[in-house]
């Protein structure tokens, strides 16, 4: 195969009735071993990776909540039941599709609150310190967390129903408790096996106080309470998130970061506000793919698209069609880690990186045997995702995280809030746009995606994971739109995770005769032993025709459809 070879579409005129505006599917058919079916309902739809939480957004929109009011709720919830991925101290970023009255058309709206770092945080400082890599735990990585103004900025534009209200079932949960669940237990021995070996000083102590209560680590079924939790959360609520940045919560954390060596300060709380912004796409087979624009890594998965434009892809399950898709995600990461800042210390333009003549440029790069992945020449010039469907055509995409599970291993005491690691994302290479440095946003790898066709919401999907998301987002987005698998089909399809150079992690799924073949091309090729590397992610696609909405969870998680 060389960089100009075509491949051609099976049964392209092959369409579902009624479903016209979806990408084409058989929606009975199901290649892949699955425990889960697609879930279809017209009211109203959520879904996450955590049972309780998806039921606590359904809840919300049974009350009369829309959308974005459930994706609060929803997102809340896993604060208190995920705490192993996600908590009051991380970030989140939404895609808000809005419907026009009726349910023709709409808009998509672009939320990120992502935190910048402390004011106190510079290059200078950390080389008094010491500092030659930025560090995975403690105080320094700490960024400021935006998770509470971004659900405050969420409901106050979008929203129907109070934050009171929509806040009350995490804290409900929070104060009552609940059991854990099979994927969540294991992922929290693991932390906190791992954390009992590495995290020694008086900051972590709290987190050991609050997430192995008695000196224990909690089992799969057992009740956790968090009443410390509960209260922040309430105050939260009763205060539109103000308490958090301005009030009682900010000193508390001001005091704590003071008192055990830290540099966040409630002046960098208090300066804190989420950014509306513009999503930003490309076409791909006469489907937009929406993305988030930095300091988030979405144009990754965007540029992959755009070098992937240039071949028809026939089947999923042959030699061709993984090669292709490594080669153009690992020239798009190479870019990625490359440019994509701050969008105030950017020196690429977005425009340049999703042009078609950077995309043509790069495809030409790509042929027969694996490449050593390096930037292209630009033209001149921990984490959890849901998503949430209402019955008048709203819909929401959101990500939320504290980032390598829980985070920076500081929980502030009695409050529960966990707080993110995010600075971990700096380089501490001057040269580089990404160079830590006072107030500012690192690279970031929480993304939320959306679908949609001529102007009308196909829907939201995700898939969390560090450095695997915007991989996961490509290899979604293909198994819809080339393959026609049907949303459970494009969740369980296997997957693979291109890990640096010519490495590239397979799951256990991807035929062996297929993996055979990457490494006569030059791929460095292995198997993953855990499922657990390769993402969870969550889909919710709408028929325009028809209102129906489509939706699909993780079976590598403890994933729900809460459908109504």
């Amino acid at each position: 195969m060389t960089s100009d070879s075509r491949l051609h579409l099976k049964n392209p005129d092959r369409t579902f009735p009624h479903q016209a505006n979806l990408p084409r599917f058989d929606p009975l058919e199901h290649p892949y071993p699955s425990r889960r079916t697609t879930v279809y309902a017209k009211n109203g739809m959520v879904a996450t990776g955590q049972p309780l939480a998806a039921q606590a957004g359904l809840d919300i929109l049974k009350r009369g909540g829309n959308a974005v009011d459930a994706a609060i709720a929803t997102a809340a919830a896993l604060t208190v039941v995920e705490p192993t991925a996600n908590g009051i101290g991380g970030d989140n970023f939404a895609i808000v599709w809005m419907a026009h009255e009726g349910g023709t058309g709409g808009q998509l709206y672009g939320m990120n609150a992502s935190g910048p770092s402390p004011a106190l945080l510079s290059y200078e400082a950390l080389e008094r310190r010491g500092i030659r890599e930025m560090p995975r735990t403690g105080w320094i990585p700490v960024t400021v967390p935006g998770a509470p103004a971004g659900w405050a900025a969420l409901s106050a534009r979008f929203g129907r129903l109070p934050l009171k209200e929509v806040l009350a079932p995490a804290i409900e949960y929070a104060e009552s408790g609940f059991p854990l669940t099979p994927a969540l237990g294991k992922f929290w021995a693991a932390a906190a096996k791992s954390y009992r070996d590495g995290l020694k000083g008086p900051e972590f102590e709290p987190w050991f106080q609050t997430f192995t209560p008695d000196g224990r680590i909690p089992g799969i079924g057992e009740i956790w309470r968090s009443p410390g939790h509960a209260r922040t959360l309430r105050l939260i609520a009763e205060s539109n998130a103000r308490a958090f940045y301005e009030g009682e919560l900010a000193d508390e954390i001001d005091r704590f970061s003071r008192e055990t060596g830290g540099l966040l300060r409630k002046s960098d709380l208090a300066d804190f506000q989420p950014q509306f912004v513009d999503p930003v796409h490309v076409r791909y087979r006469g489907v937009d793919v929406w993305e988030l624009p930095p300091n988030g890594q979405g144009i990754v998965a965007l540029m992959a698209l755009n070098i992937l434009n240039g071949w028809e892809l026939s089947e999923r399950e042959t030699t061709d069609s993984y090669h292709l898709a490594i080669e153009a995600l690992k020239l798009a990461f190479a870019a990625g880690k490359a440019h994509i800042a701050d969008p105030s210390a950017m020196t690429a333009r977005l425009e340049d990186l999703l042009s078609e003549d950077y995309a043509a440029a790069e495809r030409k790069r790509i042929g027969w045997e694996a490449l050593e992945p390096t930037p292209g020449t630009l033209p001149a010039g921990g984490t959890v995702y849901l998503a949430t469907a209402d019955q008048a055509g709203n819909m929401v995409s959101f990500i939320q995280s504290n980032y390598m599970g829980f985070g920076s291993g500081i929980v502030v005491p009695g409050t529960g809030i966990a707080l993110q690691n995010r600075g971990h994302g700096f380089s501490l290479d001057k040269t580089h746009p990404n160079v830590a440095a006072p107030g500012k946003r690192p690279y970031h790898t929480i993304i939320p995606g959306f679908l949609t066709r001529d102007h009308q919401a196909i829907g939201p999907f995700g898939v969390m994971g560090g450095f695997m998301q915007p991989q996961g987002h490509l290899q979604v987005v293909m198994n819809t739109v080339d393959f026609h698998l049907n949303p459970q089909a494009a969740l369980d399809a296997p997957r693979w995770q291109w890990m640096s150079g010519k490495q590239v992690l397979f799951e256990a799924g991807v035929p062996s005769h297929i993996v055979q073949a990457l490494a006569r091309r030059g791929h460095a090729v292995s198997i993953a032993a855990d499922d657990g590397v390769f993402g969870r992610g969550e889909i919710i696609w709408r028929d325009a025709a028809s209102g129906v909405l489509l939706g699909a969870t993780e079976p590598r998680t403890d994933g729900t459809v809460a459908a109504w």
